[in-house]
């Protein structure tokens, strides 16, 4: 198949995922379409939201709906990088045998990763990162595609720990999950008091999306979207010659070279969900909140002034 027919037939299938998938996912449509250009860019995304608003429920469905394997991992304080990586075991013959993790899977989801010590989330993160763990020296392929979805809950700080700015760029995007509106409310209690009970069928296999992930990577780019992209990321940085005012005034730390490879990537995969055959600077900043506002750090002025990371970027626009 040519590259142009897979762009047309990715278009309709990925139409058809979303179909899928709001079969139980009500609204929520921007954070679905954010998951779906992680994975089909092979990135990982944070999800912060509170409790109650169906991460785990979307996650599982979107894995159902892409034909992958799903685990999910509850981090909790306790947590010890063996419980999600695996462990060896004395076998009846006395061997030594490799009990496989639940971070053997397509999809992860790290449910409330800052619930756990560091130690845990860098073996999580190497795993992310490396695509592979290393137990007892043994070195461990995970199984392609790999994509892990990280939770994180806003409102509580007693006992947890946050994750490093480092740790956090290993994340394509991150996403916020809002509250559904009057009328999705009144649309999840009707389904969720009754005897609703609907099938997700699966859309593509492991392989269709690796073949998307590679198609992705083949897209050209013209050079001054690239350009546009990398200066976008390098206003960020209060340092650099060109951040404008608001960045010298609000941000202590700027975005670092990853996002301006993030940016590219996810600028890709929404032109091709898009039926466009390259992207423009339009898809850069359609993809631009949710790759750059978890890489600006800002400082205590804005916090007291009420600036958001989105304020800041859109002002970048």
């Amino acid at each position: 198949m040519s590259d142009v027919a897979a762009v047309g037939s990715l278009v309709e299938k990925h139409k058809q995922l979303k179909q899928e998938i709001a079969k139980v996912i009500v609204g929520q449509e921007e954070v679905v379409n954010q998951i779906l250009l992680s994975i089909y860019s092979g990135g990982h995304a944070l999800l912060i939201g509170v409790p109650g608003l169906a991460k785990t429920l979307m996650v599982n469905t979107i894995a159902q709906a892409l034909g992958l394997d799903f685990k999910r991992i509850q981090f909790t304080p306790d947590l010890m990088p063996s419980d999600i990586l695996g462990s060896e075991i004395l076998d009846e013959n006395r061997h030594f045998k490799f009990i496989k993790g639940p971070v053997f899977a397509n999809i992860i989801l790290a449910d409330e990763i800052n619930r756990t010590p560091p130690k845990t989330q860098a073996a999580m993160l190497e795993a992310m990162q490396e695509r592979a763990v290393t137990v007892a020296g043994n070195h461990y392929k995970l199984s392609q595609p790999y994509f892990v979805l990280a939770t994180q809950n806003p409102i509580e700080q007693e006992g947890t720990y946050p994750l490093p700015e480092a740790q956090l760029d290993r994340f394509m995007f991150a996403i916020h999950l809002d509250y559904p509106s009057f009328e999705e409310e009144v649309d999840v209690v009707k389904k969720t008091t009754s005897g609703f009970d609907v099938k997700v069928n699966p859309m593509f296999t492991a392989n269709d999306i690796i073949e998307i992930q590679q198609l992705i990577r083949r897209v050209p780019v013209p050079d001054n979207v690239v350009e546009y992209a990398v200066n976008l990321v390098g206003k960020t940085r209060p340092q650099g010659a060109t951040a404008p005012e608001i960045i010298k005034n609000y941000v202590d730390w700027g975005a670092g070279p990853r996002a301006s490879q993030n940016l590219v990537l996810a600028a890709k995969a929404h032109a091709i969900i898009n039926g466009k055959f390259s992207p423009d600077i339009e898809n850069i900043q359609a993809v631009a909140i949710g790759i750059l506002r978890h890489r600006i750090i800002k400082n205590y002025k804005a916090e007291a002034e009420g600036i958001s990371e989105e304020d800041i970027i859109r002002k970048l626009f």
